[in-house]
């Protein structure tokens, strides 16, 4: 049975982001001004009607702020009671007169307080939401939280099971476009719901040991071409991002119902399960207007998504759910090692561009079908990272799970006039002329077969001098293996005795930004029966190459991370490379023949380095 299944989520913030400066422009700050925590009410009063004149459920998650108003209190009981809205508890909304004359601070970030005020603050909020409606709240959430953070929650709120944990890919493309002051670095993690790890938040348990006892939902529904290409807040199905992205015209926004309809189609890569999400407070819903748009679209913007959701559930498309009911389903539904799959196709530029994502608690994937079906972002939560975040730590503000592979950040396969990016993909090689998949677009096809997810391209044609071939590609994720493994077949050729060299390969490196990290930490190898050949990365382009090779292999001691790739095509040559000081990737891969008819399979594999 298919299953759309929403989480609306709204919060009374008493002090919206943002909001105080526009409600008090001119003056000195007040957080506690009078018009801005009636305003701040009357917004979110406002979104609930919305919600519950569509017949949708939403789960109410008191900020801190709101704990102290006996109004925003009221109402959050009377809605439990007529509506069955979940009550629950965020993170988010922490500043409020009170919060700044305990902390001495503006700092409204959970994950970046030090360890120990993390545990303060958490104490302090649930020890208050108890005084206020005489239990422990069922779930809770951050823009992000951080693994310490979320298993301190669960040991001492046992009662929580379910937290927004992370905003898919808002990292250096989002701090860019917040003219670089928005300090929240959290990408890697998964764009769709999922059982975060004890290690890591970013990465999905693998089983019941690794289980942090929580199911994680992201903050916001992103689309997941655009905000891959550029800043994530503008580009999800909360109606005012829409609106600050600039994306609709004389009043209209299709884009909007696009992207939800885009997530329900995400049932035919996950055994009929898809999943959507609005998360809102009142700071978007100004009085003043916001992103260009005044008050009227603003409010009739976000009555018309509510609208679009209550018309689905009307039709017996959508279950609305709230966050702690979601949990339960989740639970229910969902194995360890079941992945999140997602063809997901460009639906704001008007191109025909698809990116494939996948996700499960060894890796998160990228293949993009407009360079051929090339990796251009893997994250090995097979590592399982222990990344501890906040002051105290080495990582006061990057949340952001390491990549391996990322074309935004490294080059990709389109680079300057020297040194090379980072990308998976394959060279066909003819009598001296070279051809890159990255340069042929396709489109992909997806089945599902056992345990099999897999990905067929269309075949694409590549023409040298002297000869032409059709090629096709496909490419399986098998569950619970941590591995992608490739298939390679020439459909057919123009002389079909001419024998093709096939180059499969990876470049690399690791990072979570766009600045190189010391890869003195890559040791190279390429081994076969009888040998073993090494390099220790020096910055000293250096390659080595050896017959019949067995696996080459990068270990990344930096991340804990070791890369391999394998074949099933004898007397192939295995490579490595290592990188210099303007280039610093490095590359492994191998180099066979192929010709008419012939299949041949290419293993990539993660492994966690000790």
């Amino acid at each position: 049975m298919e299953k759309f299944i929403v989480n609306i989520i709204h919060r009374p913030e008493m002090v919206p982001e943002y909001a105080e400066k526009v409600t008090g422009h001119g003056k000195e700050e007040d957080i506690a001004r009078d018009n801005l925590l009636t305003e701040s009410l009357d917004i979110f009063r406002t979104q609930q009607e919305i919600a519950h004149k569509n017949g949708l459920k939403t789960t109410i998650q008191m900020t801190y702020a709101s704990l102290f108003n006996e109004e925003a209190v009221s109402i959050a009981k009377e809605h439990h009671k007529l509506y069955g809205d979940e009550i629950s508890l965020t993170l988010l909304g922490l500043p409020c007169t009170e919060f700044r004359e305990k902390y001495k601070t503006k700092e409204f970030c959970i994950w970046m307080f030090s360890m120990e005020d993390k545990i303060s603050i958490v104490n302090d909020v649930f020890t208050k939401f108890y005084d206020i409606f005489g239990f422990y709240p069922e779930s809770t959430g951050s823009y992000y939280m951080d693994a310490d953070l979320t298993n301190y929650i669960k040991k001492q709120y046992p009662s929580v099971k379910c937290a927004v944990a992370t905003c898919f890919e808002e990292g250096p493309k989002a701090y860019h476009t917040c003219n670089n002051s928005w300090y929240t670095l959290m990408d890697g993690g998964p764009w769709n719901p999922w059982i975060p790890s004890k290690q890591n938040t970013h990465a999905p348990a693998a089983n019941k040991d690794e289980d942090s006892g929580i199911v994680a939902i992201p903050h916001l529904s992103r689309d997941l071409i655009a905000c891959y290409d550029g800043n994530g807040s503008n580009f999800g199905t909360h109606p005012q991002n829409v609106l600050r992205g600039m994306i609709y015209q004389d009043g209209q926004y299709p884009y909007l119902y696009n992207i939800i309809d885009q997530y329900r189609s995400l049932q035919k890569y996950n055994n009929g399960y898809s999943y959507n999400m609005m998360f809102v407070g009142p700071g978007w819903m100004n009085k003043m207007g916001r992103w260009e748009a005044p008050y009227e679209l603003l409010k009739q913007s976000y009555e018309d998504g509510m609208a679009y959701y209550g018309e689905l559930k009307k039709n017996g498309k959508l279950i609305d759910m709230t966050m702690a009911e979601f949990s339960d389903f989740f639970r229910e539904t969902k194995s360890y090692t079941e992945p999140e799959c997602a063809l997901w196709q460009d639906i704001l530029y008007g191109s025909e561009k698809q990116l494939f994502w996948y996700a499960d608690p060894y890796m998160r994937a990228c293949i993009n079908m407009d360079q051929g079906g090339a990796l251009v972002d893997l994250r090995p939560y097979v590592a399982k990272l222990d990344w501890p975040v906040g002051i105290g730590t080495k990582h006061v503000q990057d949340a952001s799970y390491p990549f391996l592979i990322q074309e935004k950040y490294r080059a990709g396969y389109f680079t300057h006039y020297a040194g090379e990016g980072t990308v998976r993909s394959a060279k066909l090689i003819y009598q001296g002329e070279e051809v890159d998949l990255c340069l042929c677009r396709t489109k992909a096809k997806f089945t599902q077969v056992n345990q099999d997810r897999i990905l067929t391209l269309d075949p694409v044609e590549i023409e040298f001098a002297s000869l032409k071939l059709t090629l096709e590609t496909k490419i399986v994720f098998t569950e619970g293996s941590s591995s992608i493994k490739t298939i390679r077949k020439i459909l057919s050729s123009t002389d079909e005795t001419a024998v093709v060299e096939l180059q499969e390969y990876m470049v690399g490196c690791y990072g979570t930004t766009e600045y190189p990290e010391d890869m003195t930490c890559v040791s190279l190898a390429v081994t076969n029966k009888t040998n073993k050949l090494d390099i220790s990365y020096e910055y000293k382009c250096r390659e080595e190459e050896l017959e019949e090779f067995e696996e080459v292999m990068a270990t990344v001691s930096a991340i804990q991370t070791k890369v391999s790739m394998k074949t099933d095509k004898k007397n192939s040559i295995g490579f490595i490379k290592e990188g210099y000081a303007f280039s610093p990737m490095f590359t492994i891969g191998y180099k066979t023949t192929i010709s008419e008819g012939e299949e041949v399979s290419t293993w990539l594999n993660l492994e966690k380095a000790n």
